[in-house]
């Protein structure tokens, strides 16, 4: 399985017993959702490599106690720790309406009510306080705030989305 198509669902971040258990931080807003998984994907670095699930029990707040076949030491857990949680795309559950998923919206085009076509989304950059739509245009690439004020309407269909920008943002964007 290649990273390209799973996502991010967490994070090994501690030991939990001398008989392998470990804590796994899942990295969502419905943990309940993964709460019967049979395997998961850890990164060992190049690759993505499958664990299988043998007992799994959820703790305080993202937090779930798992135990792994084969792994039945405190020295097995200790070669997972800190390693990332993935799993298939396909297990993702549907977003509707305004909802959606980073991966999901890239290569979209964004249209704006009142600019009209502004481009096409690149990536999401997600690592400021406020995540930004990437925009390729034919000449630059601006960044967009994803405000859910702003988007008026999501067109899975068509790979478009369209939203209301503030009067003068995308003009300032295209003139750096």
């Amino acid at each position: 399985m290649k990273k390209e198509e799973c996502f991010y669902l967490g994070k090994i971040v501690k030991k939990y017993s001398f008989k392998g258990e470990l804590i796994l931080k899942l990295d969502t807003d419905q943990p309940e959702i993964y709460e019967n998984l049979n395997a998961i994907f850890l990164d060992m670095g190049k690759t993505l490599v499958p664990y299988f699930i043998e007992t799994s029990l959820f703790q305080k707040g993202n937090h779930m106690r798992i135990r792994f076949e084969d792994v039945n030491s405190e020295e097995e857990a200790e070669l997972l720790l800190k390693r990332e949680a993935y799993l298939p795309i396909s297990l993702l559950p549907k977003l509707e309406g305004s909802q959606f998923y980073y991966h999901e919206v890239t290569s979209f085009v964004l249209e704006d009510v009142r600019y009209g076509k502004i481009g096409t989304i690149a990536s999401i950059n997600d690592t400021s306080a406020q995540p930004l739509f990437v925009v390729k245009t034919e000449n630059s690439e601006i960044l967009i705030p994803m405000v859910d004020d702003f988007i008026e309407q999501i067109d899975r269909t068509n790979k478009k989305i369209l939203v209301r920008t503030p009067e003068g943002l995308i003009d300032i964007n295209s003139a750096e």
